[in-house]
């Protein structure tokens, strides 16, 4: 048995894989610890589970997009969260011991807290921003980026080592995708794509599954949780856009009930919706571009319409495009009539489907979480034939 802590950020997107490795690790007998914000994460991994406490620091709303929210998230969010979470994310390594420190992308002190103590850590990437950057539409996106980890490394007294790539692990990085997306894009080294992380997940209280019409085809829309301020006029023009079609559709929208308050018949509105029991009952996903909740959509054979907003979201559109899988449109100024032509492609051709059930069959290939977890396990092992005795602090 191994023992793993797994660092995590406040943002709820990016809880569901760490949890599902995590479950598949503990399924194997392992021993599973967690830093990051008790509020998310408890309710997660329930009241036995070791949690190193990180509070919470909320992530500034913003509408930018392209090089300005590259800047605006580093800037706002994860040079901030990581001075945050700095002396947590060190106390957590040096209490809990674990053999292999699991770590968001974006959560580097946990990186640097391994680092520092000598612990093997292992990165997983929930999405595509860095593990393959649209450098075709932001040119400057990698040099910029590196430029801001001496920031990170200054957060410390370690001396910057330029070998490391702080969002990259030089033992394992663990990409939640698979190469039916990603193509022939060169990824780091030590990476392996393993598909999306797919486990168990509280139910999302209050869904109207009475309402639920069997004789209609179903379409979710959704823009994710960090993106609803910037939502309400595309969700006024999705559900004008499926008004045409509301005799053989029903549209399920996740959104607070204030921006969408006097909903058509036709689209059920709630703020949190059960994702994974929904998806083998979608007919097409409408999305901003969530790695996260378009591979969910894509491992169920589900199509996808791509309305991108920032950071990895165009990249996720045009590698949706380029699998066939589904259609971009613009999430600012695309008409209901374009949307209606969009989603009635996607529901009527079947050829976006067949794609789709393309690409999920190559998530299921790649292994998932057990795949993820299987990984891990083997770093771990290779660390204790390393250092049988337990691991000593650097510093």
């Amino acid at each position: 048995m191994a023992r793993f802590l797994f660092v995590v950020l406040p943002v709820v997107s990016h809880l569901n894989a760490p949890l599902a490795i995590a479950q598949a690790l503990e399924a194997a007998g392992h021993e599973v610890a967690w830093c990051g914000p008790r509020s998310d994460l408890r309710p997660l991994i329930g009241p036995d589970a070791t949690l190193y406490p990180t509070g919470k620091r909320y992530y500034r709303l913003d509408g930018e997009s392209g090089m300005a929210s590259v800047r605006s998230l580093w800037e706002g969010h994860v040079l901030p969260v990581n001075r945050f979470i700095r002396d947590a994310a060190d106390r957590a390594v040096a209490e809990h011991r674990p053999d292999v420190v699991v770590v968001d992308q974006y959560a580097l002190a946990g990186a640097l807290a391994a680092h520092r103590h000598g612990v093997p850590w292992a990165t997983f990437c929930v999405g595509t921003l860095e593990l393959t950057p649209p450098t075709w539409e932001m040119p400057e996106f990698t040099d910029w980026v590196r430029a801001q980890l001496p920031r990170v490394w200054a957060m410390t007294d370690l001396p910057v080592d330029e070998t490391i790539d702080l969002r990259f692990s030089p033992y394992l990085v663990i990409g939640l995708t698979s190469t039916a997306l990603t193509g022939a894009t060169p990824l780091p080294a030590q990476c392996v794509l393993t598909g999306p992380a797919l486990g168990h997940r509280p139910d999302a209280p209050g869904f109207a599954w009475d309402a639920w019409d069997p004789a209609r085809r179903h379409v979710l829309v959704t823009v994710g949780t960090m993106a609803e301020h910037l939502a309400r006029d595309f969700y006024q023009r999705m559900m004008a856009a499926t008004a045409p079609l509301a005799d053989r559709v029903q549209v399920v929208l996740t959104a607070p009930p204030d921006l969408v308050p006097d909903p058509p018949a036709h689209v059920l509105v709630a703020p949190r919706v059960p994702v994974l029991e929904l998806m083998p009952r979608l007919d097409a996903l409408v999305s901003h571009g969530g790695l996260g909740t378009v591979s969910e959509a894509l491992a169920h054979g589900v199509p996808v319409i791509v309305a991108p907003i920032r950071h990895d979201h165009p990249a996720v559109a045009r590698q949706v495009v380029e699998a066939g899988a589904g259609i971009e449109v613009s999430f600012g100024s695309a008409t209901p009539a374009e949307l209606t032509a969009a989603l009635t492609a996607l529901l009527d051709e079947p050829g976006y489907r067949a794609q789709a059930r393309r690409v999920g069959a190559s998530f299921a290939a790649a292994g998932g979480a057990v795949a993820a977890a299987r990984h891990l396990a083997a770093l771990a092992a290779r660390h204790i034939d390393h250092c049988p005795t337990g691991t000593a602090p650097l510093a």
